[in-house]
């Protein structure tokens, strides 16, 4: 492989999201109990999941951007308690503050260091992660989102998208994902190479034929294959 760059999934590659979302979720619970008790004994986390969940069906076209399928969730359960001038701005903001609050995997930190050491690196989500926020926007040369741009993975549009903006022909970009279908399957039928981040180790669960070049269960493992890739590619002195 002939690889010039490596575009990066976020949730669950370079942490584990569900405790940031859960932690979101009884964050504007909490606050819903002090500011507005109705809404918050008419509409429980769950009960909240189940609406957002009936909104996305509702509204396809905002697949890509779940920031907007949970304002509008919060605009609708407001409305159903008959709350007029509902805040949903600042129950946004509270959610988005703790949704940003990830603690990244032990490895993340020093295998991208030495990642981009070697070549631009990209990120490409359909979360709506803040890498600043995080801490992390530093270390990427590009970064790419479904709700900025308006396509989502496994949308191949996306991938090419973040191949254009790194400058590097789809064939020489490695991306590496925690999701077959979304990230594997929608980079390779791309034309990208690919990497599955299995850190549980489980099974293949697609087709062999949508199966990744590259298997590993850390990002450090990822690090130390791309340190000997390059390596080998140098020419004798």
């Amino acid at each position: 492989m002939d690889i010039r760059a490596v575009s990066f999934d976020l949730d669950d590659t370079l942490w584990p999201v569900l405790p940031a979302i859960l932690e979101a979720e009884r964050c504007v619970d909490r606050w819903l109990r002090t500011h507005h008790p109705d809404v918050a004994r008419t509409w429980s986390v769950q009960a909240l999941r189940d609406l957002r969940d009936q909104i996305a069906d509702e509204h396809t076209h905002l697949g890509h951007d779940l920031g907007a399928l949970r304002r509008l969730t919060m605009e609708r359960a407001f409305a159903a308690c008959g709350v007029t001038n509902p805040p949903v701005d600042e129950v946004w903001n509270i959610f988005y503050a703790a949704r940003n609050n990830v603690e990244l995997f032990p490895d993340t930190l020093t295998a991208l260091e030495r990642i981009r050491a070697h070549v631009p690196v990209a990120t490409l989500t359909n979360g709506n992660a803040d890498l600043t926020v995080i801490g992390l926007h530093h270390l990427f040369h590009q970064h790419v989102s479904a709700a900025l741009v308006g396509v989502a993975k496994p949308d191949r549009r996306i991938f090419e998208l973040v191949s254009d903006r790194l400058g590097v022909p789809a064939a020489h970009v490695l991306h590496v994902g925690d999701d077959p279908t979304m990230d594997v399957r929608g980079a390779k039928e791309a034309g990208m190479r690919t990497v599955w981040f299995n850190r549980e180790g489980g099974p293949w669960p697609l087709p062999d034929e949508f199966r990744a070049d590259l298997e590993f269960t850390n990002l450090s493992s990822l690090a130390s294959w791309l340190d000997d890739h390059f390596d080998q590619a140098q020419p004798a002195a």
